[in-house]
């Protein structure tokens, strides 16, 4: 809560006496809170983000802004001075607007490293609610003990103590998979022999372990016989996979795959991170 003090000065007859110091107190009627709609983060993931400022007084707000520092943090490049870095861009275009849950004019949003939300306002005994979207870029720290900590600051000539609100966000600890299917050769006579190949990555920075049960499933069409199948180079047991001659059904089975992280680099005079995804090969070859 602030306080103020206010003197006055009587003058009469070229003479001048001070009043007593009369102290007050500015009833604070705003608050805010910052949410976000997602609990993790991974290279490249767009996040929402949601501000309530709510006004418990008799008097409507008209000319607020926000500013969001859009995750800002320090680096100390290997060489040179230190310099700020934002891991979330802003998305153009994707702030939102409500009072009392009803949409109003996108408010201007201005970037300048973060972003400044100007022309708010929030009506008497009632809120507004900003919904925005920010995107991780390659300052985002993709490790496993990575986070984001974003800051929004509420302020405007009307509000005589800024409100500051945070949110932060993990990088995602779980296996984030992605899988590639490929065939050599690509024009196979009749009776001929032919291989896919399962090509499976892993962005995060957590291992797909058995835990995990990755498993691959796929019908071969025309189906295949006499087939072969190697993981990682190596020859899959037959007890770690299923395939159907008849229906040419492969699976293999839950567990039986594991992928390892993704590694990850950190550009030392950008502070920009690169990651090399983790891999593994899955090939099934068999005769047309």
């Amino acid at each position: 809560m602030a306080t103020f003090t206010n003197q006055a000065v009587l003058s009469y007859n070229g003479i001048t006496t001070s009043s007593n110091v009369a102290t007050g107190e500015i009833v604070e009627v705003l608050s805010a809170s910052k949410d976000v709609l997602s609990s993790e983060y991974g290279t490249g993931d767009t996040v929402a983000y949601v501000i309530n400022i709510v006004n418990s007084g008799n008097t409507p707000f008209t000319a607020l802004t926000v500013t969001d520092d859009l995750g800002a943090y320090t680096y100390q490049p290997d060489t040179g001075a230190e310099r700020t870095l934002y891991p979330l861009t802003y998305v153009d275009g994707s702030i939102r607007c409500y009072q009392n849950g009803v949409e109003q004019a996108a408010p201007a949003v201005t970037q300048t490293g973060g972003i400044r939300i100007s022309g708010i306002g929030v009506p008497a005994g009632g809120g507004t609610t900003l919904v925005y979207q920010a995107r991780t870029n390659e300052f985002a720290d993709p490790q496993i003990n990575g986070e984001i900590t974003n800051t929004a600051v509420v302020g405007g000539a009307e509000v005589a103590t800024p409100i500051t609100v945070t949110e932060t966000i993990a990088a995602r600890r779980a296996p984030y998979l992605t899988i590639l299917k490929s065939i050599s050769p690509r024009q196979v006579a009749e009776n001929g022999q032919v291989t896919y190949t399962f090509d499976i990555q892993n962005l995060s920075n957590t291992a797909a372990t058995e835990e995990d049960n990755v498993q691959i499933t796929d019908t071969f069409e025309p189906i295949l016989s006499g087939i072969r199948v190697t993981y990682n180079g190596a020859a899959l047991s037959d007890t770690n996979y299923t395939y159907n001659e008849t229906t040419g059904e492969f699976s293999t089975n839950a567990g039986a795959l594991t992928v390892p992280a993704a590694s990850f680099t950190r550009n030392p005079a950008t502070g920009a991170w690169n990651g090399i995804p983790g891999g593994a090969v899955l090939t099934v070859t068999g005769i047309i």
